[in-house]
């Protein structure tokens, strides 16, 4: 804990549903000084805002969170705007933190940096073999300049710049709305929907063949924390749980815990987007001791919970 207790904290994205937990995590760990930068206040897409923010939170390090996101549909409706504004945040946060001489800084990539057709496990090795998948590639590759952006100056600079790789993120407070919600929140709310509406089935995209890594997000900030106070080396590190399930049994799944009766309709007319992910996370166990805690099916219920108590109720 004496790690944290006399540092001054940037969390780029500290407002969002990942950041709140980086942050809660950070305050647990004896954290005084966190400084959270808003939207309405800095635009991080913009150099001068960048610049602004650093002068306001004079930062030891920076945790770089903020990102604009969102499932297949949302991707392939914004592939500009997500390249973009994800590049240009992540390489300005890095450039004037190199320039102020910042003691670390903390960026967090996306598993879909990796190619289309990774082997099962996902490797770090791996990171460079092909091309990522399609709907979401323009936002994996933005993501993944910030790995060659790290590495170039860590040789370059001496930078102590870090590069993470979560895979999805699921948990109470995540993103509800259809537009841009990722496959977890917007399966809960179809089936609650339905189930308020009296509707007989639902109608899920893809054929459910398709499998995902899911992290629960107490645990990613627990890793992300691990890795920025013992990590200093400039290869990527994954951060995940170290399973996979497919979307068929997800759904059903959801449809079990939520205590839905109506029949699962599969549109193969949209896209399934990767075929397959799992983390090899042996990497981030070996090099800062990370390891997920929370079982799936115990994540699971506890975001079902606070989607009911907390969401519904707004």
């Amino acid at each position: 804990m004496r790690f944290w207790t006399d540092k001054k904290v940037m969390v780029t994205g500290g407002g969002g549903f990942l950041g709140s937990y980086v942050t809660a995590k950070l305050r647990e760990l004896g954290c005084r000084d966190i400084f959270v930068p808003r939207l309405e206040g800095y635009d991080l897409v913009q150099m001068d805002a960048v610049k602004k923010v650093y002068a306001d939170a004079c930062p030891d390090i920076v945790v770089h969170l903020a990102a604009v996101v969102g499932g297949i549909g949302a991707n392939r409706e914004n592939p500009g705007k997500y390249f973009y504004d994800n590049l240009m945040m992540g390489v300005q946060l890095m450039e004037e933190g190199r320039q102020r001489g910042i003691e670390k800084f903390v960026a967090l990539g996306t598993i879909c940096c990796y190619p289309k057709f990774t082997p099962v496990p996902f490797k770090e090795d791996d990171v460079w073999n092909g091309y990522p998948e399609e709907t979401n590639a323009p936002y994996g590759l933005a993501k993944k300049m910030l790995l060659v952006q790290a590495q170039a100056y860590r040789q370059q600079y001496g930078m102590n710049a870090i590069f993470l790789m979560p895979v999805n993120l699921y948990g109470p407070r995540d993103n509800f709305d259809p537009r841009s919600s990722h496959v977890i929140p917007a399966l809960i709310k179809k089936v609650f929907d339905a189930k308020h509406a009296g509707e007989k089935s639902i109608s899920v995209w893809g054929t459910g063949k398709a499998t995902r890594e899911f992290l629960y997000a107490e645990d990613a900030a627990e890793g992300i924390l691990l890795a920025a106070e013992k990590y200093d080396k400039p290869e990527p590190v994954n951060l995940g749980a170290g399973f996979e399930i497919s979307i068929k049994d997800l759904v059903e799944l959801i449809v079990k815990l939520t205590g839905f009766k109506g029949a699962i309709r599969w549109d193969a007319t949209k896209p399934d987007g990767q075929p397959r992910r799992m983390l090899d996370v042996s990497r981030a166990q070996k090099e800062f001791g990370f390891k997920a805690k929370t079982s799936f099916e115990e994540g699971l219920k506890k975001t079902i919970e606070w989607y009911q108590q907390d969401f519904l109720k707004k």
